[in-house]
């Protein structure tokens, strides 16, 4: 045999994360922000419930697609345009639980709004990562926006927008990905589609299957991935930012995902889903693929992951216990940064 077809071979039994170019401590890592994603999120249900927390929107069922993406990018250099989805993605480039709990608690210490927004308002200029807009869909005109100020200092940054598939329907989609396009800007457009628009099904607002088709449309590939696969929502979205990185343009992305919960904690998700459907999608919801995968490569096993979990829950338990004591706005505060203030 050649050495270029046992190289094939080789190539062939090598496990999925190690063809990417990860280590079994990165993948893990990955896998831990996963945990983490699921953990705060399920503790912000239940401090809504016990009335400390006034909202929830949640991530659960989007944490391999925000993780895997948000993990084949460079924080520090790239910037990000969340939306209220994006926790997963979040918590890779620098954000904490603390940050989240005292955004979730509404504290002046809160570093993205200073408890003046509403949770899952995501901004931090520390992490390169852009203040979320609450119009449904504004984020992709400022990524577009934000990787043409790239282009411009010329330092190889790539910026990401992430929406739902409900943010296609609007002007913003157009205007974001054919600016982008016209422009070849350093752009990834990440949608990530669960199907439903708050109660709205994709069939009611789209008649083509899937987002990643209109991509062609406007010059730049469309990619369809499994968003609840990690390792592959990595792999194209490293390709997707290689390609911007060479000066070829943006690129669509559309993740496949699966919503776990109601849209918010305003929602009564019975209305328009049956449980079972709910059900069902949680066989294959991406923390147990995550799980699965690294359990068949001898990368975790039922000490590992509960020392994972206990980890994880102290860390939440540290973050809420400080964000419990931390002052509340001072009412003198309302109005800063909503109308001119004097010299």
């Amino acid at each position: 045999m050649t050495t270029e077809g046992t190289a094939l071979i080789r190539a062939q039994h090598q496990p999925e994360h190690e063809r990417l170019g990860l280590s079994a401590d990165q993948v893990l890592r990955m896998y831990r922000t996963m945990v983490l994603a699921r953990r705060l999120d399920e503790r912000q249900w239940i401090l809504n419930r016990q009335g400390k927390q006034a909202f929830v929107i949640s991530c659960q069922g989007h944490e391999a697609s925000g993780v895997g993406s948000a993990s084949a990018l460079q924080p520090g250099l790239d910037l990000m345009c969340p939306y209220y989805r994006s926790l997963p993605a979040v918590l890779v480039f620098g954000s904490t639980a603390r940050d989240v709990l005292l955004e979730g608690l509404s504290r002046a210490e809160g570093p993205w709004t200073g408890g003046r927004q509403m949770p899952a308002h995501f901004g931090d200029v520390r992490y390169h990562i852009l203040t979320s807009g609450s119009p449904v869909a504004t984020q992709i005109v400022h990524a577009a926006g934000a990787a043409l100020a790239a282009k411009i200092r010329g330092d190889g940054a790539v910026a990401i927008a992430y929406f739902g598939e409900g943010a296609t329907s609007k002007g913003d989609f157009h205007e974001g990905l054919n600016f982008a396009a016209i422009h070849r800007l350093p752009a990834i457009f990440f949608c990530e589609n669960n199907g439903y628009a708050i109660s709205t099904p994709l069939g009611k607002q789209m008649a083509v299957p899937n987002v990643a088709d209109r991509g062609p449309a406007y010059g730049m590939p469309g990619v369809v991935v499994d968003g609840n696969d990690l390792l592959a929502v990595y792999r194209v979205t490293r390709q997707a930012a290689e390609r911007a990185r060479r000066g070829e343009g943006p690129t669509l992305i559309e993740a496949k995902v699966y919503r776990l919960t109601p849209h918010s904690s305003d929602d009564d998700d019975r209305r328009y889903r049956a449980p079972s459907e709910v059900e069902e999608a949680r066989k294959a919801e991406p923390l147990i693929r995550m799980r699965r995968y690294l359990e068949e490569q001898s990368l975790l096993d039922e000490r590992q992951e509960a020392a994972i979990q206990e980890s994880v829950a102290a860390e939440i338990e540290a973050a809420l216990a400080y964000a419990e004591q931390a002052p509340l706005p001072a009412p003198t505060e309302a109005r800063r940064h909503v109308f001119q203030e004097a010299a």
